[in-house]
Formats: C-alpha cells, sequence, structure tokens
C-alpha cells in the first residue's frame, strides 16, 4: 500500500451549516461541510471536496469575485484565506471571537467582517506582495447588539449591515464629505438581510419577524463627495462658523453614535438622507412568521426569502409582487444564495442537512441531496467500485456514485435503523438489515424493494452477509442470538442456526469456499458449512467477546477483533491462530468533554470495532470510536500508518487533555447548556413542541468510524464517521513516487528516445521516472499502427504498470479508442501470464473494468438515443415518402380520368358531326 492514500472526498454529507456561495460562472456552487467545503459543478453534475480543513465547524464563506479566492471562518473565529484554484491554503488568521458574516466588496480591493457590534473593514489578499495578507484598514462601531449581515453597493463606496438591535447602519467604504455613517431603524425584530438597490444607494431591510422595508436615499452614488484634506476641512469650518466645530474621528475608528444635543449645520443639512417609503409584510395570515434568510438579485430585482417551516417565497421588488411560493422541507431554510444570472437559487437546511438548487423558471430542481439525518452505520462498495452503498440510523438506504459524489437514490422502506448494507456479486442488487426486523433487497435496474426477509418471530438484525454467488443471504440477531438463512431466489427461510449464546455481532462468508464465519459476544467465532447441512465446521475459542470477523480475499485467513483491543489472524481450515496484533495503543482515544478519566485511563476498556482487508489482501484497516484508522501489514504484523479522519473540534473527544480554560470550580463549562441556539450542537426538542421550543438542549457528536470498507479496484478504501462518509484514494494529489530510477532517466532524454522512435524504451523510462504526465505524453505521442509491436516487446513488469496506468487515464482522457486499442493488445498478447497472476492483478483489471464499463454506459446510451432518432427520422421521411406517393397516384388518376374524359368528348363530337 505505497504510497500512502490520500484524502480525495466526502459524501453522505452535502451541507452543515453556513452561507451557501455560487462561483463567478454561475454553474458552481460552494457550500461548508462540518470543517471543510465541497464544489459542486452543477454543469457536469460532479462534486468535490477540498483537502483542507478547519479546526472547528465553518460558519461565513466569502468568495472573492474573481472567484480564486476564498475566506473561511469557523465558530471560534479562526480563518483560512484558500486558493479555490490550487485547492490549498495560502494563509490563517485569528479574529479571536466569533464572526457572524464576511463580504469582499465588489471590486474586489477590500472585504467587511462583522463580529460583536464591530465591523471590521480589511485590505483584500492579493493585490500586492506583503507579509501578512490580512490588513486592517477601518473598524466602525454603531450597532448595540450583534451585527448579523453585510451588503455592498455595486461601486464598491458604501456597505450597509444588520444589527440585532432592528438597527441597520450605512458606511462608507471611504471617508465621504456627505456620508460617514448612517443609522436606520422601523424594525421591530432582529435584522436578518438588508440589500441595497442596482448603482444605487436605495436599502431594503428584512426583519426576522417577516417585514420588508424600502429606503430611498436622496443622494445617487455620483453624489458622494470625498472628504477633504484635515487641514483644509480646520480652516473652512472655522471660517463658517467659530462656535460650531465638527470634530473629525479618527482614520482606523469610525464612531456611529450621534450626540442627541448637536445642533444642525448647514453641513448637516447637506448629509445624505434615506426616507421610509414602504413596509410590507410576509404571511399575512401570522402562519410560520419566523423569517430566516434572505437573498435578492438587483439585476432581475428578485428577492427570495426562507422561512423556519421551510417555505420560500420569491417576490419582486420594489412593487413586492409574488412570484410563487412553496415548501422544500419541513424544517428551517437556514442559508439561501443566487447566482449571477438569477436563474438558480440555492437553499441549505442544516437541520436534515438538505441541499436544493431550484430553477424558478422552469420551477425544477437542478440538485436536490441530502445526507444521512442521523450518523452512518454501514458502507459496501459495489463489485466494480462505481457505487457506494450507506445505511443509517435514519432507517435510509443511499447509494452514490463514486466519480460523481452524489447521491441517485434512496431507499426509504425500513422504519427503524440500518445496521448492515451489501452488494451482491452482480453489483445489481443491494441488500440492508434493520433494527425493525427486516432484511430487504432492492433492485438498481427498477430502484425498487423486490424482496422482504423476514424471520419467524420479531427479532432485531444486526449484521448481515451475503455469499459469493449472491443466492444465501444470513443475518444475525443481536436478541434471540440466532443466524438465518434465507434464498435470494424464492425468498423462503432456509434455516435458523442456533448455537451462540449471545449477541451476534458479525457475519462473513468465505470469498472462495461455501463457508460462513459468525462472531458473537460469548467469545467464540464459528464457522458453518454450507454444503453440509449448515452444521458447525470449527469453533475458534477467543479471550474476549468478539466484535467483528473478516475474511481476506483469497479466502484463506480470518482476521478477528475483540473487546480486548486484539486483532488475531487465524487458518480457518486447521483452526490454528497463526498471528495477532495488540492494537488498544494506537486507538489513541481522545478524552470527551464530561469525561472522569484521562484518555490513556480510557483506552484501556477500548477496541476495534470494525475490520477490512485490503484489496490484495496484504493489509488490512481497523477503526473504532476514535479519530484514528490504523492500517497494519498482516504479514509483519506492525502499524503502517496512522489516518486521523477529523481535525474537528467541534466534535467530542477529540482532545487528549481536558482544556484547563473550560474548567471552574464548580465543574466543566460544558455541563452548562448556552441557552438554545439554532446551530449550535444537534438539537433534541421536547416532545410535542413544533416551534418556539425555548428548552432545547445540544449535545456534541462524538468522533467515532463505525465502517470501513476497501474498494475492489485497490485505488480507495472508504470509512464511515461521525463527519460523514471520508474516501482516501491513491488517485489523489501530486507525488513524486519513481521507480529504479537511473542518472539517465530524465525528461530531456525520454523526449530525445521518443524523437528517434525508440517508443519501447521511452515508456520504459517514463514508468522509471514514473510522472503520469510524462507518462501520458509518451503514450499518446506513439503513432497507433505501433501499439502491435510495443505491446509485444514490453517486459512483463511494465505490462501490470502500463494497465494500471490505462485504467486511470480512461476517467480522464478523451482519447478513448486509442487507449482502448492499448488495453486490447495488452491483453490479448499477456492474456495467458497475466491469468497465472490473477489473484494479485485483480484489483487492477477491475479498475481497469470499472472504468471501461464507465465509458460504455455514456457511449451506450448516447448511441442508443442517436439511434432512436435517426429510426425516427426515418419514419418521417417514410411516412412522408409514402404520403407523396399517394399524392402523386392521386393526381395520376385525375389526370388519367381528365384523359378518358376529353377523349369522350372528341367521340361525342365527331359522332355528332358526321350525323
Amino acid at each position: 500500500f505505497s504510497p500512502p492514500a490520500q484524502f480525495s472526498g466526502l459524501l453522505g454529507t452535502v451541507y452543515r451549516r453556513g452561507n451557501l456561495s455560487f462561483t463567478r460562472d454561475g454553474s458552481g456552487l460552494v457550500s461548508p461541510v462540518g470543517n471543510r467545503i465541497s464544489l459542486f459543478d452543477l454543469k457536469n453534475n460532479k462534486c468535490e471536496t477540498l483537502p483542507l480543513a478547519t479546526r472547528h465547524n465553518i460558519t461565513c464563506v466569502g468568495l472573492s469575485p474573481d472567484g480564486n479566492f476564498a475566506i473561511l471562518i469557523d465558530e471560534e473565529g479562526a480563518a483560512l484565506l484558500v486558493s479555490l484554484v490550487g485547492k490549498s491554503v495560502i494563509h490563517q488568521f485569528h479574529f479571536h471571537k466569533p464572526v457572524h458574516s464576511v463580504c469582499f466588496s465588489p471590486d474586489g480591493k477590500k472585504f467587511v467582517i462583522t463580529k460583536d457590534n464591530v465591523v471590521l473593514m480589511y485590505h483584500a489578499p492579493g493585490r500586492k506582495r506583503e507579509f501578512n495578507a490580512f490588513v486592517l484598514d477601518k473598524t466602525y462601531y454603531g450597532p448595540y447588539d450583534e451585527t448579523t449581515c453585510i451588503d455592498w453597493t455595486d461601486d464598491s463606496k458604501c456597505f450597509a449591515v444588520g444589527s440585532k438591535d432592528m438597527s441597520t447602519w450605512v458606511f462608507g467604504a471611504e471617508r465621504w464629505a456627505n456620508l460617514i455613517y448612517y443609522s436606520l431603524g422601523g424594525h421591530k425584530d432582529a435584522i436578518v438581510a438588508c440589500f441595497f438597490e442596482e448603482n444605487s444607494l436605495d436599502l431594503y431591510t428584512i426583519s426576522q419577524d417577516a417585514a420588508l422595508c424600502v429606503w430611498q436615499c436622496d443622494t445617487e452614488l455620483d453624489g458622494l463627495k470625498p472628504m477633504p484634506p484635515k487641514g483644509e476641512a480646520k480652516e473652512k469650518k472655522q471660517k463658517e462658523d467659530d462656535e460650531e466645530c465638527f470634530e473629525e474621528p479618527q482614520c482606523e475608528e469610525i464612531h456611529g453614535k450621534d450626540n442627541p444635543n448637536e445642533k444642525e449645520t448647514r453641513e448637516t443639512r447637506e448629509k445624505v438622507k434615506y426616507f421610509r417609503v414602504a413596509k410590507h409584510f410576509f404571511n399575512k395570515e401570522g402562519d410560520f412568521n419566523n423569517l430566516t434568510s434572505a437573498a435578492y438579485h438587483k439585476k432581475t430585482h428578485l428577492l427570495v426569502t426562507g422561512f423556519a417551516s421551510g417555505i420560500f417565497h420569491l417576490h419582486e421588488l420594489p412593487d413586492f409582487n409574488l412570484i410563487h411560493s412553496l415548501s422544500i422541507s419541513d424544517q428551517r431554510i437556514s442559508s439561501i444564495s443566487i447566482n449571477c444570472t438569477g436563474d438558480w437559487i440555492a437553499f441549505g437546511c442544516s437541520a436534515l442537512g438538505q441541499l436544493l438548487v431550484w430553477e424558478w423558471q422552469s420551477e425544477s430542481y437542478v440538485l436536490k441531496q441530502q445526507g444521512h439525518f442521523n450518523s452512518m452505520v454501514s458502507v459496501a462498495y459495489s463489485p466494480d467500485g462505481q457505487y457506494i452503498v450507506t445505511g443509517g440510523d435514519d432507517g435510509k438506504v443511499k447509494v452514490w456514485n463514486t466519480s460523481s459524489s452524489f447521491c441517485f437514490v434512496t431507499f426509504t422502506e425500513h422504519t427503524s435503523g440500518v445496521t448492515a448494507v451489501a452488494f451482491t456479486s452482480s453489483g445489481y442488487v443491494v441488500l440492508s438489515a434493520s433494527l425493525d426486523g427486516t432484511v430487504r433487497a432492492f433492485d438498481l435496474h427498477r430502484y425498487r424493494n423486490f424482496r422482504t426477509f423476514t424471520s419467524p418471530r420479531p427479532t432485531q438484525f444486526s449484521c448481515l452477509a451475503v455469499d459469493s454467488s449472491g443466492e444465501i443471504v444470513s443475518a444475525g440477531s443481536q436478541d434471540s442470538f440466532e443466524i438465518f438463512i434465507w434464498s435470494m431466489q424464492s425468498g423462503r427461510l432456509l434455516d435458523v442456526l442456533c448455537g451462540h449464546e449471545g449477541p451476534i455481532s458479525s457475519l462473513s462468508f468465505n470469498p472462495v469456499k461455501c463457508v460462513l464465519a459468525s462472531a458473537s459476544w460469548d467469545k467464540t467465532v464459528k464457522l458453518w458449512d454450507m454444503l453440509d447441512s449448515w452444521r458447525t465446521k470449527e469453533t475458534l475459542m477467543l479471550n474476549s467477546d468478539v466484535l467483528v470477523v473478516a475474511f481476506r480475499p483469497d479466502g484463506k485467513e480470518l482476521a478477528v477483533a475483540a473487546l480486548n483491543g486484539q486483532i488475531t489472524f487465524w487458518d480457518h481450515e486447521n483452526a490454528v491462530q497463526t498471528g495477532s496484533i495488540e492494537g488498544r495503543h494506537d486507538l489513541q482515544m481522545g478524552r470527551k468533554e464530561l469525561d472522569k478519566i484521562t484518555a490513556k485511563q480510557s483506552a484501556k476498556g477500548k477496541s476495534f470495532t470494525t475490520l477490512c482487508y485490503s484489496a490484495d489482501g496484504q493489509s488490512i484497516l481497523a477503526g473504532g470510536l476514535s479519530k484514528f484508522v490504523c492500517i497494519y501489514n498482516v504479514k509483519e504484523q506492525i502499524l503502517m500508518k496512522k489516518f486521523e479522519i477529523s481535525c474537528n473540534f467541534s466534535l467530542d473527544a477529540m482532545e487528549e487533555y481536558l482544556d484547563r480554560r473550560k474548567m471552574t470550580e464548580f465543574g466543566s463549562m460544558a455541563l452548562i447548556d448556552e441557552g438554545a441556539g439554532d446551530e449550535d450542537g444537534v438539537a433534541i426538542p421536547l416532545p410535542g413542541v413544533k416551534r418556539g421550543d425555548m428548552s432545547a438542549r445540544h449535545f456534541k457528536p462524538e468522533i467515532r468510524v463505525s465502517c470501513l470498507q476497501f474498494s475492489p479496484t485497490g485505488r480507495s478504501w472508504a470509512a464511515t464517521t461521525t463527519e460523514g462518509l471520508l474516501i482516501y484514494s491513491l488517485d489523489s494529489g501530486l507525488m513524486f513516487d519513481p521507480f529504479e530510477l537511473d542518472l539517465d532517466v530524465t525528461p530531456s532524454n525520454i523526449r530525445k528516445m521518443l524523437h528517434q522512435k525508440e517508443y519501447t524504451v521511452a515508456i520504459i523510462m517514463a514508468f522509471k521516472l514514473n510522472e503520469k504526465k510524462l507518462i501520458q505524453e509518451v503514450i499518446e505521442t506513439i503513432p497507433s499502427s505501433e501499439v502491435d509491436v510495443i505491446c509485444s516487446s514490453l517486459p512483463d513488469l511494465y505490462v501490470e504498470k502500463l494497465l494500471e496506468f490505462l485504467a486511470s487515464a480512461f476517467e480522464i482522457s478523451c482519447h478513448l479508442e486509442f487507449y482502448l486499442i492499448w488495453a486490447h493488445k495488452l491483453l490479448v498478447l499477456h492474456g495467458q501470464k497475466l491469468k497465472t497472476r490473477s489473484e494479485k492483478l485483480l484489483p487492477v483489471l477491475q479498475f481497469l473494468q470499472k472504468s471501461i464499463q464507465h465509458h460504455f454506459d455514456d457511449v451506450s446510451k448516447l448511441c442508443e438515443w442517436n439511434i432512436y432518432n435517426i429510426k425516427y427520422a426515418l419514419a418521417i421521411s417514410q411516412q412522408r415518402g409514402m404520403k407523396r406517393q399517394a399524392d402523386e397516384e392521386d393526381a395520376r388518376s385525375a389526370e388519367e380520368e381528365v384523359d378518358s374524359d376529353s377523349e369522350y368528348i372528341m367521340q361525342d363530337v365527331q359522332k355528332e358531326s358526321l350525323s
């Protein structure tokens, strides 16, 4: 397993909290997911999670107008300046207090953040080289309570800030003579959003009690006068009025606290003034009047407002005409964003983890994704590695596409939590076991539940296994200590296996032989023979309760994890233990906020709860109630690498030691619930209370790894965690990993060999240097007529490497036929030799099959559509030809009738003339 896998994607969670933002071109969406951000490409239907993370959950995201930078701010006030082009962190900064909003100016030169009741304006990074990327320009004071929202004018001269003290403040980005600050009231609740009109100082303010105020300014943007230098201003004021002297504030601070005793002067009469010209109310019936978010598109004058009931309204301003209203969720809408064209509207619901993109003109969904409401419990890869199925405590079974990272089908038939999921060997049937007492089989062709397996007596199923043929389904019970066996074809219960004296914790079928291994809390692992009437073949005795069992892909070894923290390896044919790993100390548990004992002491009672072999069987992955996933070498029985799956301190059990700053003489500060905030932690409302629950309680989810699964391609592995479904892949990131490197192997020498048409030597040298772009350049330079000769002369070692490269190149290259020729020639010429090493090469061949199958599906759909269109065009042309032929025959018959009539007339005329 070298080089080590790197984080490549986050599935199962599409939105957690914070503000949504569209990219500059309007086709991409940036969504904060816990302490990471995901980029959704809505045109190409793909999702990517950036390989960077903050220390706490992200609450604010600010995108620069050019789309190159983003500022990510977490709930503690720590900020990351991120390059969206390089997908890396450029700078780190700490604001020392929670930040409520961040917004770049339209010209990209400044950005403003709001924290407490203060507004801070910074020089935007990237304009010039400087040691500190965040340089404070001005500090604005005015609001008496927390600031909530920001909006800029189109020319970046002024910005407006809303506050919880029911006021909105207009500040000048520069020091204007007629506008330093202006305070607007008129509301009876906290301000949710404020928006400037296009190319104007006119303003809209929206409050939480669903009220909209329309403010008109008596001055245009061009009417803002620059402040004269301090000396000239003082001389001018002394000449105008020696008594009424206006004291200039400092450049760095602008205070918006008015003096009520200040007399009106000519200068104040010349200043900018606002007038409220209208006040509108949403939901005049009084239902669901808690407005939670809003967005405004200046060019189309479109206002979108979201409410706590999940309803959103579309209005046209300034006339406040309702375009339409729709309910998209039963939870509060946390964030709204409109793209640059005004066609697409993005909605985020943090309570359910929903992310929706709505096209309001056609009234259709562009994107509709939702993660698991509660934590994910189980995961399974399809045999070709294209799909992942997950099951959660919310009773849902979701199937995800690994290439696009989107969920394309959700099954909701279970009425309780799903405990295990599995794919059959065909890859088109998904099985799931649940605590509701059923095992269900779902068809991925028609997306339906076509089999439901039940037990004679109601029982809760804790684990699931399906044999390599896909015909035998087994599930273990956690309350009756029995294993149930069903037939997939008939759906009948074939047998009930008894013998365990504790709950069944894990089941696993041997991939090669017809043997089922069952693990139980009675400290035994039993092996059942399918071909011998399900009799117990062997019973393996252990020293502790058995939690999980897994077969090696070749079926020759069995790995068992027990409650004492040990992983033991068994030769199940001879019932002999071949090795063990003491993994308790590798778990490295964290200390929860309310734990009375240290993390080191609590780790003594912890163990691995999930195991998974790598595709080649040389390594084993292990995880449990910890933020670490350990990968061990099976043969040497040593720890190869520890993956830290999360650095998010918004989760519990992350820190090894308690923070003494949170300790008081009465105990931990975590014992105090700081009110019923809407987004802090996970809310547990009281039963029967639908809204306005002032007694909502919160808790921090605990970090854990509930299930691990290796991809059959051997290129990636997946872990279901508190954060979501994390994918670690070998394909992500740039790395230099040379192979048998010599001094003569350089890019210039490789290109020299290409120029001399020494293609085989060039390929071997490129693989020795092992740079992907260089290998691609070499292979695509070779003429297709030379492929046959080169494939026959390649050494066996480089055949494997070339196959692996072709599999990865299929996913990104447009030269489909060219690479298919390479793959075909390699498999035809070296097929027999590859067959002898099929066990070792199976992950590479499955990876190649996955890539080709993906293209086959796309091309076959396109071809079928083209064939249909051609048939349709031919049918129409034939119909028109037949119609034209019929018309010609009608015309011909009409002409014949006319000719016959004319003959009769001539004959009559002749008869008359003769007579």
